[in-house]
């Protein structure tokens, strides 16, 4: 008669092996190949959404961008640019948006705050404001309003920022 090993202790050992090489396993999950001899990171981030949950989102993924950086040695040089219909997103007006999504909006407007606190530069293209009429002084008050984010993009850019688009 062969004998058979209980399936408790199969799971037993597997269990075991995963949680004996998951640290293991999570700290060789890095960015250091693309980070090797880099000195300070530099990004500007493109935005032009026009959906809450998408600029939610990604202002969740910028927030995990510059973390991930800190945790890596890097000290984040960071440019939030939002253009297009973005500039509907970022302003106290959300009168006109279901009451889910001003829940997003205002999810977005405290991530806004803590990007700000940790010296993220955001800025609003006034060209943009004023194609979607939106009165500048209701931009939340840690954005600034430039003249127009296809300069910004393009000076930022000149300085030596990657860009990402985000749209």
């Amino acid at each position: 008669m062969k004998s058979r090993v209980p399936a408790i202790i199969i799971v037993l050992i597997i269990t075991a092996f995963f949680c004996a090489s998951g640290p293991t396993l999570a700290a060789t999950i890095d960015d250091s190949d693309s980070l090797a001899g880099v000195k300070e990171t530099k990004t500007l981030f493109d935005v032009s959404v026009s959906e809450p949950e998408k600029l939610e989102f990604y202002l969740r993924v910028i927030k995990r961008t510059y973390d991930g950086l800190v945790r890596q040695g890097q000290k984040p040089d960071m440019v939030i640019a939002f253009r297009g219909p973005s500039v509907l997103l970022i302003n106290s007006e959300t009168w006109s948006y279901s009451e889910e999504d001003e829940k997003i909006l205002k999810q977005a407007a405290v991530l806004l705050q803590e990007l700000k606190a940790l010296d993220v530069r955001l800025e609003a293209c006034s060209v943009a404001t004023e194609l979607f009429k939106v009165d500048n002084s209701t931009i939340l008050p840690e954005i600034k309003v430039v003249g127009n984010t296809f300069i910004s993009l393009t000076g930022y850019q000149m300085k030596g920022y990657a860009l990402i688009p985000i749209h």
